[in-house]
């Protein structure tokens, strides 16, 4: 089971709890320009904790979109700009899970 979120405009919200667990946004679309990052998460083991990580990640200034894979246990950021670590490790831990570094 993989979850993906698109990071979304101020002011909207998705819920982790959905049927899909995503947000999304029209602009994400377009990923020309973009970075991907390969994150490896501790812990994830069904849909809800992929939202849960998928949701808080995607609260990152400059995410375009998430997805967070319970499996294997891979979260695969694009964002337009690199990420602060230290930011992907405080949005993992904040949604209860750890974050052991780039895949």
């Amino acid at each position: 089971m993989t979850t993906e979120t698109k990071a979304e405009p101020t002011g909207t919200s998705g819920s982790c709890c959905s049927p899909t667990g995503s947000r999304h946004s029209d602009a994400a679309e377009g990923q020309k320009g973009r970075i991907t990052t390969v994150y490896q998460v501790t812990g994830m083991t069904c849909g809800h904790c992929e939202g849960a990580v998928a949701g808080e990640i995607s609260g990152i200034d400059g995410v375009v979109s998430v997805q967070a894979v319970a499996a294997t246990g891979q979260v695969t950021v694009t964002s337009r700009t690199p990420l602060d670590e230290d930011a992907v490790r405080a949005a993992v831990d904040e949604a209860g899970y750890e974050l052991a570094g780039q895949a």
